[in-house]
């Protein structure tokens, strides 16, 4: 196994001293500054033949084998994510085999809040950096290209043969499949583009939390099951395509979140999240359904769904039409407002399969909702009962601000008039339905004058 490099071994090699006997500082740099000033000059191709020329007879130096230059097909970063994390913790599975151009960074720093250790993380970057993951038979780099309107990057991959791309792309599927069933993914549609963030999961929503229709959520809870059985027997005996889609709509504040957090925290699968903007485009759309096939099976949510662009949804809707697109994918849709949705979502099959509205609770889901926050051990039992009833209307955010205003008034002023903060927060309700926000008997106390 090729052994990692240190910061040492870096500095051995910037001072023409290879301690590992490899690649030392001669041919551990590939441009010096006069033949990267050279290349500017040259068009896209001759500076990517001479860039490629010498990488490929740097790997055949370095291993007595010929590489071939790939091309990766689709929008995936998980590559790159793999390899940034193996250079970033100093695995010895890659090895750092030559910069590319003298005069621009090799090295990147991180705080000591972001690595998590007690001094700063040095390690090289990721671009203008060739590595080699010499057991897979496969090298790596993100290349600075120059071109009139300033510096640009582009990937490029190198391998032995077609089994070791193969392999290749395996392990690191294998990988990030791992690694993501710890974090959610987040795809966010910015001006920039698509930004991809992965988050750990902190807390996860038991499927107990989740006060709904027994029947409702039974039957939801039973699909999410089955989807992600290991043998997959039920859709193979029954001839149903091993995709499914979920439109989840209803009020603001009625428990859509916490389902899609319970479903997403009860699968043993990959879990991403899309927060659609007015950014979103017909590119992000590609890279969302690429990233989420290439981690099938795995839940893909779409939150508020009905705030997709115009321009975009006959594109988005072909997507989810593809053959290819679904496979795998247990997508999620939520919208808190339905007749905003395009018809053309909800009429033909393969889109979404299911629509389900998430109501209002009824005097028993609030009760048992209320006594999950332990709102009796504020009030009394008899009390909390009273609350259950006098909270008609309310959806399950404002029953956990009823709890909350509770508690401020328990450690404040040692008692709680449950009735009283019931009336109080309907009649807050009430104001905000009609927007009428001033007594007719009193001035306005807030604003300017």
């Amino acid at each position: 196994m090729a052994r990692g490099l240190t910061i040492d071994d870096l500095n051995e090699r910037a001072a023409g001293r290879s301690s590992d006997g490899s690649i030392g500082a001669a041919a551990g740099l590939l441009f010096r500054q006069e033949e990267a000033r050279g290349l500017q000059g040259m068009g896209d191709y001759p500076q990517y033949a001479q860039v490629t020329e010498k990488i490929e007879a740097l790997l055949r130096e370095r291993t007595g084998k010929s590489f071939t230059l790939y091309l990766q097909d689709d929008y995936g970063r998980q590559l790159w994510q793999v390899l940034e994390e193996d250079v970033k913790k100093g695995s010895r599975d890659v090895e750092h085999l030559a910069s590319v151009y003298e005069g621009l960074e090799t090295k990147a720093f991180t705080s000591e809040e972001e690595s998590g250790d007690e001094e700063p993380g040095v390690f090289p970057t990721l671009r203008n950096n060739l590595f080699f993951y010499a057991q897979r038979g496969v090298a790596l780099a993100q290349v600075p290209v120059f071109r009139r309107q300033g510096l640009d990057m582009e990937d490029f991959i190198w391998a032995e043969d077609d089994d070791c791309m193969k392999g290749f792309t395996a392990y690191v599927r294998d990988r990030r499949r791992d690694t993501d069933r710890r974090r959610v993914t987040v795809f966010t549609d910015t001006r920039e583009g698509l930004e991809i963030e992965k988050m750990s999961i902190t807390r996860g929503v038991g499927r107990d939390e989740v006060v709904m229709d027994a029947a409702l959520k039974t039957e939801i809870f039973r699909s999410i099951d089955e989807f992600f059985a290991g043998d997959r027997q039920f859709f193979r005996d029954y001839g149903i395509p091993y995709k499914r889609g979920l439109l989840l709509y209803g009020r603001p504040g009625n428990g859509k979140t916490t389902l899609v957090k319970s479903i997403a925290g009860s699968v043993q699968a990959p879990v991403a999240y899309w927060q659609i903007t007015e950014h979103t485009s017909s590119y992000s759309v590609q890279q969302v359904f690429s990233n989420a096939v290439s981690l099938a099976p795995m839940v893909l949510v779409i939150e508020d769904i009905d705030s997709m662009p115009e321009n975009v949804r006959s594109f988005f809707l072909n997507t989810l039409d593809g053959a290819t697109s679904k496979e795998g994918v247990f997508l999620i849709g939520t919208t808190n407002y339905p007749e905003r949705i395009d018809p053309a979502l909800m009429n033909r099959a393969g889109r979404f399969d299911r629509a389900y509205e998430i109501r209002l609770p009824d005097e028993a889901q609030r009760l048992h909702y209320l006594t999950l926050k332990r709102l009796g051990e504020l009030c009394g039992e008899e009390a909390l009962a009273a609350a259950a009833r006098g909270a008609e209307g309310f959806s399950f955010a404002q029953l956990n601000e009823l709890y909350v205003s509770a508690a401020f008034r328990m450690h404040y002023e040692k008692r709680v008039d449950i009735a009283q903060l019931v009336q109080e927060m309907r009649s807050d309700l009430g104001r905000a339905a009609s927007q009428v926000w001033h007594s007719a008997d009193a001035p306005p106390k807030v604003g300017f004058r």
